[in-house]
């Protein structure tokens, strides 16, 4: 006579099972077995082992097992057997045994599934949650395990074949497909309690120098480990009745769909535990990197306050730190390389998005290529290294990719080979230290890994290379040197510059966007400079932020034969930025128009440009001295228009003394003067004064999208 197998209650019973109240009940019970003994050891080589025990196990299902039985199983993973199973098993063997017997007997008797449970609970009284959750997976995977081994080599191995015999199993498997569902059933609710099971363990194996039990995070996953063990377990009983009541059934076994229903809503109960688990796991993580990324900005500012013998450990500190991989990428020779190749050595880090403007990037390229090219100079003895500074909060993607190696493709100096390879309390550290906002920074490490100049950019596009070592006290000598002349300005956009500087030809540079203007000042100009008999040479410089506009000025200008131009819209955009970039290193010094002449002179330039009208500045070259006069565009085409009545003063003084002579008698005491700046560079001052009056000027916000 077949035996009937056991079911786990009807579904009304079951839905009350799941009730709140009765889980409150049943957990007071759980509860007051729990007495550890204090034992702490590590259960994942035994929850790895489980695991593969239920992966090798039925495929899918009867159907697809009977069409593969005999296809060879690979050998078991040697990693599990040499991640310390044997000494785990040397100790908890005997009590995985007796919980396997507990399962088979209560089981196959037709006991009440709380009841096993509890039993089972009773004899792990002694382990934590997570040991007791995954002995009794481990029991459970015995018996399982055991069942699937006869059933996959009953038609290849006699012993085999014997065993199934006397189970009946093969009239089960000769149904198959009637079967299929329930084993699906079975097969999920597996898997679900496998991942409860993962989730608990990962809890303690958290780390505790970052996590303690006291955490919020910890404090609420603790209070609903030992339900979700508990439902974790009661499953388990359930997949083990079902298989129970399997053998020795015969043909008399009908496969029920109530009993299918029961492990899916089991199923689901503890799909649901895992769904929370993992949240408070996610939280305690979120918890975790938050404590180590203090710890490494902690570490990141003591080791920038302490002197090194040399700067690897800084350059460690900030690029990737592991030895697995090379970190850098090297532009020129398209090879990875590790930070050993920059030993020593002053290293100018190049801080930036991956917004980063071609203009910047193509006059950095031209200015290290330069210095490339001279290695008797001590300017070679730097390199550049490219940290890309990326949102985390935004998942990386194929376009930023594709930016990422867009830009890196046109770097010859070394590059960080991906972004994921600086640590997110380095980003924080350039953000909140180096105040890093948008804007591309320069800082600047000497051979020991001292920051010497935490931003050295303006050097760079005010001197170039002639302003290694790039230090602070290298930018304070360089502008005590200076004084506001033609080279200062403007030598370094226009090959043809120190070439007219030379010939002792005047020099006039003029900028702005009104096309009308630009053909009226360049006639009368140079109708001015052939009555006054000098050589005056015209080069139009544009607006800040050149665009369309400019570059069509351009092309009219070239056409119609008005002047020189610059060779490219790169060169305007330097230009440009040259000024912005002396302003910058001024205010670094506290420098202002009025205890700086070279300030007052920068600051009238960016006033020119903040304004719509044009404007001209006109210099002489080799023995002209200082002399620069300039003016707004109404202005200067005044004082060319009344040429006649200031010519007189020529012979006397000079032209560009007398054309001063004549601006500033016939200065308009009423002007509008604005100072255009931007935003993002961190260094803009509260009180900034008019270079004409003298006065505060006022400050206001401006948002510009760079369009015409």
């Amino acid at each position: 006579m077949a035996v009937v197998p056991h079911r786990l209650s009807n579904p009304r019973s079951e839905r009350h099972m799941f009730s709140s109240s009765d889980d409150n009940a049943m957990m007071k019970q759980i509860q007051a077995t729990h007495a550890p003994d204090g034992r702490d050891f590590s259960v994942r080589p035994l929850l790895q082992l489980v695991e593969d025990i239920f992966q090798r196990a039925a495929p899918t299902g009867l159907a697809t097992l009977v069409h593969h039985q005999q296809a060879q199983l690979d050998a078991l993973d040697d990693k599990a057997l040499q991640n310390g199973v044997d000494e785990i098993l040397d100790v908890l063997s005997y009590t995985i045994n007796r919980i396997a017997c507990e399962m088979s007997c209560k089981c196959s008797g037709g006991g009440d599934a709380h009841a096993t449970t509890l039993a089972i609970f009773n004899l792990l009284s002694s382990y934590s949650w997570d040991a007791k959750v995954v002995l009794a997976l481990s029991a459970f995977a015995v018996n399982y395990g055991e069942f699937w081994l006869v059933a996959q080599l009953y038609l290849t191995n006699p012993l085999a074949k014997g065993v199934a015999l006397l189970k009946q199993l093969p009239d089960i498997l000769e149904r198959a497909d009637a079967l299929n569902p329930k084993f699906v059933a079975l097969n999920n609710l597996i898997m679900a309690t496998l991942d409860v099971a993962k989730c608990i363990v990962e809890f303690k194996e958290l780390p505790s120098q970052y996590i303690t039990p006291d955490t919020p995070e910890m404090l609420t996953a603790t209070a609903h480990i030992p339900t979700a063990v508990y439902w974790t377990i009661r499953s388990i009983v359930a997949c083990a009745s079902q298989i129970t009541g399997l053998i020795g059934t015969g043909h008399e076994y009908i496969a029920s769909t109530t009993e299918a229903w029961e492990l899916s809503s089991l199923a689901h109960k503890v799909k649901s535990i895992h769904e929370h688990l993992m949240k408070q796991l996610t939280l305690c993580y979120h918890h975790i990197d938050e404590k180590r990324h203090n710890e490494a900005y902690q570490t990141l500012i003591r080791l920038f306050e302490t002197s090194h013998i040399d700067n690897m450990k800084i350059l460690r500190a900030l690029i990737y730190a592991k030895d697995d991989q090379p970190p850098l990428h090297h532009g020129a020779t398209q090879k990875r390389v590790t930070l050993e190749v920059l030993r020593r050595k002053n290293v100018l880090l190049y801080i930036s998005d991956l917004e980063l403007s071609l203009e910047e990037l193509s006059m950095l390229n031209q200015m290290y290529t330069e210095a490339r090219q001279q290695p008797t100079r001590t300017e070679s003895q730097y390199e550049v290294v490219w940290l890309p500074v990326v949102d985390r909060s935004t998942p990386w993607n194929e376009v930023k990719q594709k930016q990422f190696e867009s830009l890196q493709s046109m770097m010859p100096w070394y590059t960080v080979y991906h972004p994921s390879l600086l640590d997110p309390a380095v980003i924080r550290y350039i953000k909140e230290v180096w105040r890093f906002n948008k804007k591309p920074l320069l800082v600047v490490l000497d051979p020991q890994g001292r920051v010497v100049n935490p931003n050295a950019i303006h050097m760079m596009w005010i001197w170039g290379s002639i302003a290694f070592p790039f230090t602070s006290h290298r930018e304070e000598a360089l502008w005590k040197e200076e004084t506001w002349r033609i080279e200062l300005l403007a030598d370094a956009i226009d090959a043809n510059i120190p070439d007219w500087i030379h010939a002792g030809k005047y020099i006039c540079l003029y900028g702005g966007e009104d096309i009308d203007w630009i053909r009226k000042f360049t006639v009368t100009a140079d109708a001015v400079a052939r009555a006054a008999n000098i050589q005056l040479e015209m080069l139009y410089v544009g607006k800040s932020n050149p665009r369309e506009k400019v570059r069509k000025n351009n092309d009219i200008i070239k056409a119609e034969n008005l002047s020189h131009t610059l060779q490219d819209l790169t060169m305007i955009w330097f230009f440009w930025v040259r000024l912005e970039s002396m302003w910058h290193s001024k205010v670094q010094y506290n420098r202002t128009v009025e205890n700086d002449s070279i300030m007052q002179e920068i600051v009238t330039m960016l006033s020119f440009d903040g304004s719509d009208q044009g404007w001209a500045v006109i210099s002489r070259g080799s023995g002209g001295g200082d002399e620069i006069a300039k003016a707004k565009g109404g202005d200067i085409l005044k004082s060319f228009n009344e040429f006649q009545s200031w010519k007189h003063i020529i012979d006397e003084k000079g032209f560009v003394p007398a054309l001063n002579d004549y601006l500033h008698g016939h200065h308009d005491p009423h002007h509008c003067n604005r100072l255009i700046l931007p935003g993002t560079t961190g260094s803009i001052p509260e009180r900034v004064v008019c270079a004409e009056c003298s006065r505060p000027m006022e400050k206001f916000i401006m948002y510009r999208c760079c369009t015409d």
